[in-house]
């Protein structure tokens, strides 16, 4: 801006009102507007004075603060996070690695349709992502330390995905702690509608079943039985909790049962199954609530059973593309039903194209 505010005074600097004399040829080659040493001096005095033309640009970033800003958003606490998203004491959460960023600009475009984009925490599991989003959308995502390993994290069935997936609980018991309602979602999933009205009640966890069989419409929204493997099939990638001692309870126990279940070469652990365990053992003590299989169906059933897709056309809310792996996998099959809007809708996302 100030390039525009001293153009004159930069016309008058080119102008050179003050010649060298004819007799100092050495000096005027060596000090010419249009050699190298006198290009560097004009350039010094222009920066200075803060008067460079529209067409000499410093990098961005190179006298803006930008150490001192990655420095803030290394500092940045989930408490003050937190604080900042929250809209009527809830936040929704997501934890991100660098890998997600396109899923992650999905689900945003889908949340900013139903107008809850504000409430949006993104918890980046490594600094270029805390750093990217941050320097799109100030304020939007922190980083709670140590940062996993982002090589191997993103890879499912991995001692990184596990490593990953297992901090899940740690940060969303702090959000409950510090007295927030939280709502988190996989980033591999889509809204098709504001799923809030679905929250009836004042339960302490709600959960969706990640089974493909179709339930009634009119289904239980107790716990379901266990499979056979002795617990429940429940998804832990769709998860609200009012701030209740009861879905602090969930939270301990599911990080009990990580603790006990670790990844091993055998046993590819992740979070889910200790969740529900978490839920298994907690029934009783706490007030469950499964939420509407038709609303909320996993990607087993969304995406493979397409007679219950049109039978249900409508009630859809939240779509899971889970029972697939791999990103391009999981690009092609939202293309594929129409829910990939990185492509044409970007500038929808708070954090426009990535």
């Amino acid at each position: 801006m100030s390039a525009f505010l001293h153009q004159r005074q930069q016309q008058q600097l080119l102008a050179n009102p003050y010649p060298i004399s004819p007799h100092s040829s050495s000096h005027q080659r060596s000090l010419s507007p249009f050699g190298r040493t006198g290009l560097l001096v004009l350039l010094s005095v222009m920066v200075v004075l803060g008067v460079l033309s529209p067409w000499m640009r410093i990098p961005e970033g190179l006298f803006s603060g930008s150490e001192v800003l990655i420095s803030k958003w290394r500092d940045y606490t989930l408490a003050e996070a937190v604080s900042f998203v929250a809209k009527n004491g809830t936040v929704i959460v997501c934890a991100v690695s660098q890998p997600y960023l396109p899923f992650l600009n999905n689900w945003l475009i889908s949340i900013s349709r139903q107008k809850h984009q504000e409430k949006v925490l993104v918890i980046a599991e490594d600094y270029a992502t805390l750093y990217k989003v941050n320097q799109k959308w100030p304020g939007h995502a922190v980083l709670i330390p140590p940062a996993p390993d982002a090589q191997t994290a993103h890879k499912f069935g991995s001692q990184g995905f596990f490593n990953f997936t297992s901090r899940r609980p740690r940060h969303l018991l702090q959000i409950l702690e510090l007295g927030y309602n939280v709502m988190y979602n996989d980033v591999d999933m889509i809204w098709l509608a504001d799923p809030f009205p679905y929250l009836e009640g004042y339960h302490d966890v709600y959960f969706t079943d990640d089974m493909a069989a179709v339930k009634p419409l009119n289904h239980s929204h107790e716990l379901p039985a266990p499979g056979k493997k002795g617990r429940t099939y429940i998804c832990s990638c769709m998860i609200f909790m009012h701030s209740t001692g009861g879905a602090k309870q969930v939270m301990r126990k599911w990080i009990e049962e990580l603790q006990s279940q670790p990844w091993s070469k055998t046993r590819k652990s992740n979070d889910q199954p200790a969740f529900n365990w978490a839920l298994n053992r907690t029934a009783g003590q706490v007030d469950l609530y499964l939420l509407p299989q038709v609303a909320f169906p996993s990607g087993g059933l969304y995406f493979k059973n397409q007679t219950w897709v049109q039978g249900t056309k409508g009630l859809h809310v939240i779509i899971h593309n889970n029972y697939i792996t791999g990103f391009e996998k999981k690009i092609k099959r939202f293309r594929d039903f129409g829910l990939w809007l990185v492509d044409d809708y970007s500038l929808e996302s708070p954090l426009g194209r990535l």
